[in-house]
């Protein structure tokens, strides 16, 4: 997201220095067996595909309210307290569908299942205004894309992180994490060699299952194609939202395809990644709505990974464990994780408050 957390803590830990990144092409919503483009101005609600005249008016007007809305400003409100309000209240109090309920919560506020509807409205509100915010800076889509592929991201931090006296370690294997008797962790094996700290940080894989619990599973197919996804305009990068009320599932599928546009792939050549939450143990079926969005597939390689978290917040046993990545291709769920991971290590919460729209100069 062009003005999304992600962005923020690349900004605020300088990495964006050695990064460029580019606008991917479309955001898209499939609705009643249809690839839509996703309105995120009042004008472009006019023009939308995806509601009736009057649905249209509606939703303008849902859109002006949440532009203007300043959580310090009651003359915004309208007399709506959004912290007590639940997210389904303030679609009714606008007059909204339900199948607009589904694409504003899904493709925009980017949630991930229908729970959030009964909770009070104020986060999700943010969160779409973030998803108008982005969108405006960069017109195509809220979404950007490092250049190279999201490898750019570690490098970036090895390069930050030598500057500053760090090691990178490459090409090595996390064979054990060492623990004294009475389980605090005070480094890690190699083979042969070992590397002593006073904290060890790392995702649910490199630790003993005793520290993790599983949540689910995942499913990612990452497929070559030699054309754009079909009716998205051609577009060079796409993110595409199924929400999973529309193919009769709770969890939503995610589409995201890049190219030679940002130099992850030879010219002609598309990626394009589809993934999931399982729900009933079926990799191929449940991901079957996002494949045939896709059109011919050249080449497909399909994995399915359990996913953790950890079973404690380290502070303890000093083995500080992030929940693994998510279905999601927007990372946004995952920030939230590693936000909160930052503040059980270093015991105050990271200041975002950084303009996403800052350069170097600014910070």
């Amino acid at each position: 997201m062009a003005c999304g957390n992600l962005t923020k803590m690349l900004l605020h830990t300088k990495v964006t220095r050695y990064l460029e990144f580019k606008s991917i092409g479309g955001s898209f919503v499939y609705k009643g067996g249809k690839i839509l483009k996703v309105p995120a101005t009042p004008e472009e609600a006019l023009r939308s595909s995806l509601m009736g005249l009057f649905e249209k008016r509606r939703f303008r007007k849902f859109l002006i309210y949440i532009d203007q809305y300043d959580k310090d400003k009651p003359e915004t409100h309208e007399k709506k307290d959004l912290t007590t309000m639940t997210m389904r209240e303030l679609y009714t109090s606008f007059g909204l569908q339900s199948d607009t309920h589904e694409f504003i919560s899904h493709a925009m506020c980017l949630q991930i299942d229908d729970v959030h509807l009964d909770k009070p409205a104020l986060p999700i509100v943010q969160e779409l205004q973030t998803y108008c915010y982005s969108l405006a800076r960069y017109g195509t889509s809220p979404y950007i894309y490092p250049m190279y592929g999201l490898g750019g991201l570690p490098e970036g931090f090895s390069r930050l992180c030598a500057i500053h006296g760090g090691t990178f370690m490459l090409n090595r294997d996390v064979d054990e994490i060492l623990t004294d008797d009475s389980g605090v962790a005070y480094g890690i094996k190699s083979g042969n060699a070992m590397a002593k700290a006073k904290i060890v940080i790392g995702d649910p894989s490199y630790f003993p299952k005793d520290k993790v619990r599983p949540t689910g599973q995942i499913v990612r197919c990452i497929c070559f194609l030699n054309h754009p996804i079909p009716n998205t305009n051609d577009s060079e990068s796409v993110q595409i939202i199924i929400p999973g009320p529309q193919v009769g599932r709770q969890n939503d599928i995610f589409v995201c395809s890049v190219s030679s546009a940002h130099n992850v792939s030879a010219r002609g050549v598309y990626i394009a990644i589809v993934s999931t939450k399982l729900e009933q143990d079926k990799a191929e079926e449940e991901m079957a709505p996002g494949l045939k969005l896709l059109g011919n597939v050249m080449q497909r390689f399909t994995t399915v990974v359990t996913t953790y978290e950890p079973v404690s917040d380290g502070l303890e046993d000093k083995s500080f464990i992030s929940s693994s990545f998510d279905a999601s291709s927007h990372f946004e769920r995952d920030v939230d994780d590693l936000l909160s991971l930052y503040k059980r290590v270093t015991g105050t919460e990271l200041d975002m408050n950084i303009n996403a729209d800052s350069v170097e100069a600014d910070y």
